[in-house]
């Protein structure tokens, strides 16, 4: 089975879209009104998260297992991630867009997430945990980095309950496209 196109995935990121697998096992597409981010500068880590990222518990690696973190993150009950999807996100990995932040715990891959990287802008596509806090480090790891490599948006498509605690915010379609611009026209890159 073939993925995406990969120029054609990434033009879609560009145009604030982004696919899902569908029941049907269609491919869905999406560009939410409004849409979920987190600031990078406003990323809350709470007072147990920070001791638990201090107790060095995790050990946070980038790039190391892209395939098991996609994985990971299908295996759950209900998934949008179909061998098409994961094909798709395989083939933006070796091309360098598509990127996995990962926790290891004594040679084990306890969680992470991965998504896509365009310009100073950083789609963030799914996390999971087989360890307690493993995805909320690999997510508070992430938002430092990002930071630190001078990108200016986290897009979490949808904002949640469990990402509010981050700092995730809803923005208009307007305003996020107007982000997605200027992040998109940033001479930064991931790695």
């Amino acid at each position: 089975m073939t993925g995406i196109n990969p120029e054609f995935l990434l033009h879609a990121y560009q145009m604030g879209i982004f696919p899902m697998a569908m029941e049907d096992g269609e491919i869905g597409w999406f560009s939410p009104d409004p849409r979920g981010i987190i600031p990078l500068d406003c990323f809350h880590v709470s007072r147990s998260l920070e001791r638990v990222i201090r107790s060095g518990r995790f050990e946070v690696r980038i790039n190391h297992a892209f395939g098991e973190i996609l994985d990971g993150c299908a295996d759950r009950e209900e998934t949008w991630i179909d061998e098409t999807v994961r094909e798709s996100y395989m083939q933006l990995h070796a091309r360098g867009n598509a990127h996995s932040v990962e926790c290891w715990s004594h040679g084990e891959l306890a969680g992470g997430l991965y998504g896509v990287a365009i310009g100073g802008a950083f789609f963030g596509e799914s996390m999971f945990s087989r360890q307690t806090d493993a995805s909320k480090v690999a997510l508070a790891y992430l938002s430092n980095y990002l930071l630190q490599r001078g990108f200016s948006l986290l897009d979490t498509q949808w904002t949640t309950p469990h990402l509010r605690r981050f700092g995730a915010i809803d923005i208009p379609k307007a305003q996020y496209m107007e982000a997605l611009r200027r992040a998109i026209d940033s001479d930064v890159s991931f790695v």
